[in-house]
């Protein structure tokens, strides 16, 4: 039996060790050591500390209270019961002695190992020469020590109270304090004198929560707003500073009392400290509340309510948004987009989150690649102009059920990225790639070939083994040798992306760590493979920089001839005086994160700033982080922490800074504060008469999930030149009970352009500008402009069309512009037929502006509908209109599935029947002539596409790249 105990230690042992040694090995490659071994000593030394301080006291008190036990105890029969238990424990008692220290010291010290950071952000701490606006103390206090300061006393509180606990069990258990026959207690003087001395520690430390409590007030969340308010600093806070001196002078009594051998005083001092607690504490700040602030809060509360809005605002970085009123027009004008072509010729008709399978069925060639379900929307410069694009990556989509030869040894890595115009389509509706196939061609393209495999992405494996000498026969499958062949070409990394396991010892390490006896014993392993593993852009900034919270969405761009994922990175806390906290991942959840994109940000936080951003290479996943605000305090304390491994912004390539954009999860934390922050007036405040809420997701059947919001370019009102910008919309907040209100009040942009020269931010990037609508205009919300579209006649009409012969209608993202001096709505129309092989493809455009309604097959007719044919805003240089080689939906284009022709000539002869009814029902013969003609050219080509679709095999798989027509090959409309 010892034999297999200490077979089972051994074993535990060293598959903890090997666990260290993997991750320092992970870390190691990336060049983040210093990072594994920050944390990990820093934990060490932590719990070290925390251990022997627990340990210690509760077996001092233990060998105490044992030592100062009574010689001779008094005769009784409950002394002769506890003389029993002695005899009993005697044999183990030293044992017991040493155990059981060790045992809560392990359990207490691990507990407080997980609060390292606060540790190390005490130690390391800078000032952030601003001042609180209560005591006045510098916000480092509230950041840095006050975290700190509450997690020494709390655990030093533990310690007094677990290790005087034990000893007064020890105490009673050998005679030191016994209950007579008679009901009395006796306590003997080395008991007494033990009592008091816990008594006194525990009092102090409850004294100096007491006094740190009074700075805790302006981190409360209680009140009606954040932050200490009039009862808080009128009664709480003199009452929280009256409780500690009192504490102090009760423990002044215990070691009176302890000395005198009198408790009377100590016990009249406790019943006084626990009175006062209860009537200072509780009953005091009750009445003032209830009796004084209650009958006039908004009076008595306006200075602190005009504290909170100052110091959040601050804190979530709404103080510097350029608010504007917005005097909205109702009624298009003729002309009134022509100052507005800027933003007109830029509208993004593509919506990535429904492309995702047009990109899937045109540009993923082999089953082994897919798309993510939502694409990204980034920029890049064509011929001098800068093209808003939905780019994708075509990651690896690996069989799990598969051999594990396939999943870990063939299957390692995606091939290439895939980008599309945003504002314009090709024949048939599909997306017009500017970027696409394999070899990659396109107007993105160029004489610099980048480097297409991505063996770090977001779909994956969870670990692949990759490289081998220069002889040794490529392993890796990689991608189709052809545009129309069959075959497929193999690889091997040549890279530098992972811990080696050429030897037997490592690749031991890494069975273990994966569970794999296949890993150790493959053949298919040499002397120069390497494991890749955490593989995901946002998992591996988050272990190389543990201290951030890092963003929910990682986006990829080709910069310096590689393919690099862009991950925001943030500091945060929540620790910022009067500040209001808000729930990360309910501010950042909305209809894609709810569905197609996980919420990596979780936790209450009262401040944050954007001080990271950081690139992860696709090939070989090295990891970067730039200090995107190296001014901010938290990053220059971790800084403090990790002096080498963030580099600052200025060593961003020029083409790295164009794809940098302002990141999402801040944007929609911003927006969601500033739903009630934009009112700065305590008292419109206090009425909360003004507060708006985020819209929900019109296109979404889940009324409660709220609209994402949505990158394009646009110029806004009073806005030099357009920007790449980050936009979202605001409407009335609704009351408790009341029907919802779905009007435009408000309309949020950030400048997300960072600019294109290596070292410089662009000047405007972060401008929040927030356009106030005046409250008595009716303008109508996404959630109205939604229903305007559904419920306008013609509109319904044509849908109903498109939906026959099993074809499904998607309504794409519903895009508002601050245009024409008022607020346009841009919807795009999918239309997807049924089968597997299918994808939507973009057929029409809803446009609206006031409660004028546009649906035409392109754009610029849309909008010449609403705008009376006076657009003056779409031209051929753009795409959304003619003779730039693209096509809009609606054209009658060059290349279609047979799915969508038959799907046109279902609608063509449905639209013909009802005309030709009409032309009858009015004596029109004509007419009535011309439309049955139209009816039987429909029917000959609907039975043309249906021979086509039953004669020839369904087909299995996408057309090679040379089978699709390149960009630059569609035909004129």
């Amino acid at each position: 039996m010892p034999t297999i105990i200490v077979i089972g230690i051994l074993v535990a042992v060293f598959v903890f060790v090997s666990s260290v040694y993997a991750d320092v090995l992970w870390y190691n490659q990336l060049g983040f050591e210093r990072v594994f071994w920050t944390e990990y000593l820093s934990k060490a030394a932590i719990f070290v500390v925390a251990f022997l301080l627990m340990g210690f006291a509760t077996w001092i008190s233990l060998r105490l209270a044992y030592r100062s036990r009574p010689v001779y105890a008094p005769d009784g029969q409950r002394q002769d019961n506890m003389s029993k238990y002695q005899s009993q424990l005697e044999p183990m008692r030293r044992l017991l002695m040493i155990g059981v220290p060790v045992v809560i010291g392990i359990f207490a010290a691990t507990a407080v190992t997980s609060q390292w950071k606060e540790v190390l952000l005490f130690f390391n701490q800078v000032d952030f020469g601003e001042t609180d606006p209560q005591f006045g103390m510098d916000l480092a206090f509230y950041m840095f020590s006050l975290p700190f300061i509450g997690l020494l006393t709390g655990y030093l509180i533990s310690v007094v109270l677990i290790a005087g606990i034990a000893g007064l069990l020890t105490h009673y258990l050998y005679g030191g304090i016994r209950i007579e026959e008679r009901g009395g207690v006796v306590i003997g003087k080395p008991a007494r004198i033990h009592i008091a001395v816990f008594a006194v520690g525990f009092l102090l430390l409850q004294a100096v929560n007491f006094w740190v409590d009074r700075y805790s007030t302006l981190l409360s969340q209680n009140g009606r707003v954040a932050g200490a308010l009039y009862t808080d600093v009128h009664a709480v806070i003199p009452t929280k500073t009256i409780l500690a001196i009192a504490a102090v002078l009760v423990a002044v009594t215990f070691i009176v009392g302890a000395i005198m051998g009198r408790w009377r005083l100590p016990i009249i001092g406790t019943a006084m400290l626990l009175v006062t607690v209860i009537v200072a504490g509780g009953i005091y700040p009750f009445i003032v509340q209830q009796y004084q602030v209650v009958p006039s809060e908004k009076t008595l509360e306006r200075d602190f309510i005009q504290k909170n809005i100052e110091m959040t605002r601050k804190a979530y970085g709404l103080d510097v948004v350029e608010e504007t009123a917005y005097d909205v027009q109702l009624n298009p004008q003729k002309n009134a987009l022509a100052k507005d072509s800027a933003t007109t010729t830029n509208i993004r008709l593509l919506d990535p989150n429904l492309v995702s399978a047009a990109f899937d069925q045109l540009q993923q060639f082999r089953t082994y690649y897919k798309f993510t379900k939502t694409l990204n929307v980034d920029r890049y410069e064509i011929d001098g102009k800068t093209e808003d694009t939905v780019i994708g990556v075509r990651e690896l989509n690996v069989d799990p059920g598969d051999t594990w030869v396939n999943q870990h040894i063939t299957y390692t890595h995606g091939y290439g990225v895939v980008a599309a115009y945003g504002n314009r389509v090709a024949a048939g509706g599909r997306p017009d790639f500017m970027l696409s196939g394999i070899p990659t061609n396109g107007v993105l393209a160029n004489d610099d070939t980048y480097e297409p495999r991505i063996y770090f992405g977001e779909t994956s494996p969870d670990y692949s083994i990759v490289g081998g000498p220069a002889d040794w026969e490529p392993r890796e499958l990689d991608r189709p040798a052809s545009g129309s062949g069959s075959q497929d070409t193999r690889n091997t990394f040549e890279g530098d992306g992972g811990p080696s396991v050429g030897n037997f010892f490592n690749r031991l390490v890494y069975s273990l760590k994966f569970a794999s006896t296949d890993l150790l014993l493959s053949d298919a392993i040499n002397a120069e493979s390497q494991i890749l593993y955490d593989r995901n852009p946002k998992d591996r900034v988050e272990k190389v920089a543990p201290y951030l919270t890092v963003d929910s969405n990682a986006y990829p761009a080709i910069v310096d001839g590689r393919v690099k994922w862009i991950v925001d990175a943030y500091t945060t806390s929540k620790n910022y005086p009067y500040s209001k906290q808000q729930a990360l991942d309910s501010a950042v959840t909305d209809s894609l994160t709810g569905g197609t994109r996980a919420v990596a940000a979780t936790g209450q936080i009262n401040y944050i700033r954007n001080s990271v951003k950081a690139t992860v290479d696709a090939y070989d996943g090295s990891v970067t982080l730039y200090a995107w605000e190296p001014e901010e305090p938290l990053l220059q304390a971790w800084q403090k922490v990790f002096p080498t491994n963030i580099k600052s912004y200025k060593d961003m390539s020029a083409e790295l800074m164009s794809h940098v954009r302002y990141p999402e999860d801040l944007f929609k934390v911003q927006r969601e504060l500033l739903a009630t922050y934009h009112v700065t007036d305590p008292g419109g405040f206090y009425d909360a008469n003004d507060a708006w809420s985020v819209p929900s997701d019109p296109t979404q059947s889940n009324a409660s999930i709220k609209q994402p919001p949505y990158y394009l370019s646009l110029k806004m009102p009073k806005q030099e030149k357009e920007a790449f910008s980050l936009t979202s919309t605001f409407i009335p907040q609704t009351a408790p009970g009341g029907q919802q209100r779905n009007v435009l009040f408000g309309f949020l942009a950030a400048e997300a352009d960072a600019g294109n020269k290596a070292g410089v931010k662009g000047e405007g990037y972060g401008k929040l500008r927030l356009l106030a609508i005046p409250r008595e205009l009716s303008v109508p919300g996404p959630g109205q402009a939604q229903q305007n579209f559904d419920s306008n006649a013609t509109v319904s009409q044509a849908l109903n069309l498109l939906r026959q012969g099993a074809s499904e209608v998607k309504n794409g993202n519903l895009l508002s512009l601050p245009v024409g001096g008022g607020i346009l709505y841009v919807q795009p129309v999918y239309v997807q037929s049924s089968g597997q092989t299918s994808y939507p493809t973009l057929r029409k455009v809803l446009v609206a502006f006031g409660d004028k309604v546009g649906f035409a097959d392109t754009l610029a007719e849309a909008l010449d509908q609403v705008f009376q044919g006076t657009s003056g805003a779409v031209t051929s240089e753009t795409g959304t209109g003619t003779g730039n080689g693209t096509e809009e939906p609606g054209t009658p284009p060059a290349t279609q599935t047979a799915e969508q022709q038959l799907t046109d000539a279902l609608g063509d002869a449905n639209a013909a029947i009802k005309a030709g009814q009409a032309a009858l029902a009015e004596g029109d013969f004509a007419k009535y002539g011309a439309e049955q003609a139209k009816l039987q050219d429909a029917l000959e080509r609907a039975t043309e596409a249906q021979d086509e679709l039953t004669g020839a095999p369904a087909p299995t798989e996408t057309p090679a790249p040379s089978e699709t027509p390149a960009p630059s090959e569609s035909p004129a409309p």
